[in-house]
């Protein structure tokens, strides 16, 4: 029965890793894959020495770091309202209309940005005109882009993790708040002991799940948001950004294939290092 489980990672999983030996190497289209020269770790020398890259991991990481502890904290608290409503059909309505914009294209996302930002006819600068304020530029002003990116993200995946959270929530024994309802506990004081400790292995997990992809941006949400405006790269600019302007506009397919190699494996050693530290404290939240 495992079959086509296993069939499945060894073709798209386990045989792409073949691509790695691309970051050893200066790729050259006449030459193909094996016989393009052999560089060694030049390409990883490039990266870490250019002073971009630096740049890139800050950006991929702080922004990776506030979706994970944004987004979470925003979900956990929309379950925890949903939860507590006392109309299932009004929970059910709630639940379809924050879920919505998880499947709402990036390009869509992108055009919704460009509409309330841009400055000839946006709908946030038609107000400052019509209120009498200066117009604000947003596509040349990178202080502004950070909270905005932030903001479209969370707002994104808030109905699937508050999914996720609730369903946690629903299963936890109604007997346990009756309980705690008899002996006087307020509403906060059952979140607070009740809720949240039921529910710390499945932010754990989600968090842990979460970071192995700490250096992996959102390509589509960045891309989508900001294109390949130069003005914005030093708030905007994330490793996947780069890998694809190597590919697509510089055509240095080893640069490319050296960053993704470097995101791999720095995932890798986090996860199982966060996993062990875990497991140290307590190992019933641990992965493995």
């Amino acid at each position: 029965m495992i079959t086509p489980i296993l069939v499945y990672f060894i073709i798209f999983a386990y045989l792409p890793m073949v691509g790695m030996w691309l970051a050893f190497t200066k790729f050259d289209f006449r030459l193909g894959f094996f016989k393009s020269p052999f560089v060694g770790l030049k390409n990883f020398q490039y990266l870490f020495k250019s002073g971009i890259f630096s740049r890139l991991i800050r950006n991929t990481v702080l922004y990776n770091v506030a979706f994970l502890l944004g987004g979470n904290a925003a979900q956990i608290l929309c379950a925890l309202f949903l939860s507590d409503l006392p109309s299932k059909r009004f929970v059910k309505i709630s639940q379809s209309i924050i879920f919505l914009p998880y499947f709402i294209s990036w390009v869509l996302v992108g055009l919704f940005s460009y509409a309330l930002f841009n400055i000839d006819n946006g709908v946030i600068n038609t107000i400052f005109r019509s209120l009498g304020l200066s117009e604000y530029n947003f596509y040349l002003k990178p202080q502004a882009w950070p909270a905005i990116i932030i903001a479209i993200q969370i707002w994104k995946g808030l109905g699937y993790g508050s999914v996720v959270y609730l369903s946690v929530i629903s299963g936890i024994d109604q007997e346990i708040y009756e309980s705690a309802r008899i002996d006087g506990a307020s509403k906060w004081q059952q979140i607070a002991n009740i809720t949240l400790p039921m529910i710390k292995a499945t932010f754990v997990l989600l968090v842990m799940f979460n970071l192995g992809s700490i250096l992996k941006g959102q390509f589509q949400l960045f891309y989508q948001l900001v294109g390949n405006n130069g003005l914005l790269f030093n708030v905007t600019d994330i490793i996947d950004t780069y890998v694809y302007r190597s590919l697509v506009v510089n055509f240095d397919i080893g640069m490319g294939s050296a960053a993704g190699v470097f995101q791999s494996v720095f995932g890798c050693i986090l996860v199982l290092s966060v996993n062990a530290l875990v497991k140290r404290f307590s190992e019933e939240l641990a992965l493995f």
